[in-house]
């Protein structure tokens, strides 16, 4: 069995929140069709509402406070991510965007992702196309095809077989084949040195 790393970010704000709800059938959905391909998964969960005041520090002083620091590391350290926000203002969240924006630059390159989001009404839908995906898209990383949106409707009592299940366990499906064919993340430390001091005095 391949081993890899998922970490789960909800910017839900209430608790319990539907947006933490959508977060975790997505992450079980996708342990559960990684399973089928050989692949364990050790699932980590951000939860952004408990670190608003440290990613506010951040953007003010520059420093990232050490939970916020933990959730950087884990994200930079994750083979894929599943991305879970609210939609304000037919957007993303503003807490969802700042935590992206504290992110080291290239973090998510190349990085396999789940775009969801969660609405009061179906209305909202196409801001997984018109504002998750291009964020994402500048951010380099890799959002798989299916997108999962769930409005109020869609926790009703057709929920477990309904329509949003069906986009559930597709996503979850892409981004599980993302995690078998890829190789493990790997993290470069940028203070590395890339040459021995010997071999950098030859230069001199």
């Amino acid at each position: 069995m391949k081993q890899r790393n998922l970490v789960v970010i909800s910017a839900g704000l209430s608790q319990p929140s539907s947006t933490r709800l959508l977060a975790d059938q997505l992450s079980a959905a996708v342990g559960a069709a990684a399973g089928k391909l050989g692949v364990t998964l050790d699932v980590e969960v951000v939860e952004l509402r408990d670190l608003a005041h440290e990613i506010t520090d951040h953007m003010l002083t520059g420093f990232a406070p050490a939970a916020l620091r933990k959730a950087q590391d884990s994200v930079a350290a994750a083979d894929a991510l599943v991305v879970v926000t609210p939609v304000f203002s037919a957007s993303y969240s503003g807490l969802f965007k700042s935590f992206f924006d504290v992110l080291e630059q290239d973090t998510l390159a190349d990085k396999p992702i789940l775009l969801a989001a969660t609405a009061g009404t179906a209305r909202h839908s196409l801001v997984l196309e018109h504002a998750l995906r291009p964020l994402f898209a500048y951010l380099r990383a890799v959002p798989v095809p299916t997108a999962v949106f769930a409005a109020s409707d869609d926790w009703g009592a057709n929920s477990v077989e309904g329509p949003l299940r069906g986009r559930i366990d597709r996503a979850a499906a892409e981004l599980a084949h993302e995690l078998e064919r890829r190789e493990p993340a790997t993290v470069t430390d940028p203070f590395a040195l890339t040459e021995s001091f010997e071999d950098m005095l030859k230069g001199l």
